[in-house]
């Protein structure tokens, strides 16, 4: 595990864009395409906005993979993680070679299976939840399956951050139930950046950062255990593991 402390938010986002980048721009010269996976949530928007604006990436040689989706959610709905990358993402960079999204549905899972293990992913930007889950895999997270994909319930830690976040007006506006990789195949990338800026995350970066072992209990210490896992922190992240 690499840890990097940035400044703030923009300068960390700016940071792993770049990181990202070379990582694509590596894939592509070696291969001819390059395999990411991307998280979404309010942590990773300035990553993704410096992402599309870093030059010289041939993003129809681009296949992107989606981590998650609520289970019954529209697309319609402000809260689709699938209208966040298509916004954020899909639409300011153009075309790509494909673009592989949860639809929050159990039949989705199959073809995604079938798609993500055609080929191993590049570089996964791997965010870490306030209650250290990564994607929607919350405590006690499922380290055991080796499927790709699976419906998870999501624990009131969670759904307290998508309230906050200012997704849902009211807790009981958070769907239950979601499609998220797991954390088998979270692992499976060739390299984990997780970007985790804001006061809100520093007990989270703490939690995992600090523990002497790996448990389901927070799901994102599993992350320590990959060969190549790259954490950005921003200076109000870092707070408790620089012991302000």
């Amino acid at each position: 595990m690499e840890i990097r402390i940035c400044k703030d938010r923009v300068a960390l986002g700016k940071s792993a864009a770049k990181e990202t980048a070379q990582i694509i721009k590596t894939a592509i010269a070696e291969k001819g395409s390059a395999r990411i996976a991307l998280s979404t949530g309010a942590s990773q928007f300035d990553t993704i906005k410096a992402l599309v604006e870093e030059p010289g990436i041939k993003w129809e040689c681009v296949e992107m993979f989606h981590l998650d989706e609520y289970v019954g959610l529209p697309e319609t709905h402000g809260a689709s993680f699938r209208k966040y990358l298509k916004e954020r993402f899909v639409e300011k960079v153009g075309t790509l070679k494909a673009a592989h999204f949860v639809d929050g549905t159990k039949e989705c899972i199959a073809h995604l299976t079938e798609e993500i293990r055609k080929a191993p992913i590049d570089v996964g930007l791997i965010g870490i939840g306030e209650n250290a889950h990564i994607a929607f895999n919350d405590p006690p997270a499922d380290f055991d399956t080796k499927e790709a994909y699976i419906i998870v319930n999501l624990n009131d830690r969670c759904k307290q951050q998508q309230m906050g976040e200012g997704w849902f007006a009211t807790i009981d506006d958070v769907p239950k139930q979601a499609v998220s990789m797991t954390a088998y195949q979270i692992m499976q990338c060739k390299k984990i950046i997780s970007c985790v800026p804001y006061p809100v995350k520093a007990e989270a970066v703490a939690n995992t950062v600090k523990a002497k072992e790996v448990t389901n209990m927070i799901p994102a210490t599993l992350l320590k255990t990959h060969p190549d896992f790259l954490l950005y922190v921003d200076g109000d992240s870092a707070t408790g593991i620089l012991g302000k």
